[in-house]
């Protein structure tokens, strides 16, 4: 019979150290996200969130903060909330989207990347649909703060038509609806922002009885910018109650 070689405490120790070398090089939950600068500098670690104006990015066993206007680039992974919140806001399980798309909206709104942009949206669309109008304002307020004035103003004009002041939707839609159908390359981040845009005209042009106009901006939801599954199964479902009450058809 053939004994095993024991082996000498140094060469345990040496066993230990090259696996440990080895899972921390490896690990996907320590992979390190990048921030591409302006002049080129190039930032790596793993970015915490936003506290706004800076994105806080933990370096080493430090943290420091980046200033958006200086950030060129970011190279992350979408966090796992993001698919779960626009999944269960899909299928109509508010609660569950609320509380997921709430976790991502609190730690990255207005981190320059699309999946931020999108989910800070369709939180406040979530927060419309629920009825919930000051929370709704609050979070569209917030979209406007990282992301320019298209997404929000196309919350408000939600809130508008809810409000039935379809002259002031059409205000803040308008300027939008027009730029959509100039440029048809879809700004990263925008397409869901056109989605609901075009849904929410199409609601205003149905409350002024232009019925062959708003099923124009219904279909052109789900044809042209079906970005936002939401807004396609609800421009579906408007311009079928149109078909069948009105017969109405496109111009």
């Amino acid at each position: 019979m053939k004994l095993r070689r024991s082996i000498s405490p140094h060469q345990l120790l040496f066993a230990l150290l090259a696996g440990l070398c080895l899972l921390l090089s490896g690990t996907p939950g320590i992979a390190q996200d990048q921030i591409v600068l302006r002049d080129g500098r190039k930032q790596d670690g793993k970015i915490l969130g936003v506290s706004y104006p800076n994105v806080q990015i933990q370096v080493g066993a430090g943290k420091i903060g980046i200033n958006i206007q200086q950030i060129a680039s970011i190279q992350m992974a979408v966090p796992p909330q993001v698919a779960v919140a626009q999944a269960a806001y899909a299928a109509g399980e508010n609660a569950k989207a609320l509380a997921a798309a709430k976790a991502v909206v609190d730690q990255f709104n207005g981190l320059p990347l699309p999946w931020a942009q999108q989910t800070t949206e369709l939180l406040g669309n979530l927060y419309l649909d629920m009825d919930k109008t000051r929370e709704a304002e609050e979070t569209f307020a917030l979209l406007q703060k990282g992301y320019g004035a298209q997404g929000g103003l196309v919350g408000m004009a939600r809130l508008a038509v809810k409000k039935k002041d379809y002259t002031a939707a059409r205000e803040k839609l308008e300027p939008i609806i027009s730029a959509a159908l100039k440029d048809r390359n879809v700004p990263a981040g925008m397409g869901p922002t056109y989605s609901w845009a075009f849904l929410t005209m199409g609601q205003v042009n149905e409350a002024e009885n232009d019925y062959p106009a708003a099923l124009e901006n219904y279909l052109r939801t789900v044809t042209l910018y079906p970005q936002s599954e939401k807004a396609v199964q609800l421009a579906r479902e408007h311009a079928d109650a149109l078909r069948k009450e009105h017969n109405v058809t496109v111009p």
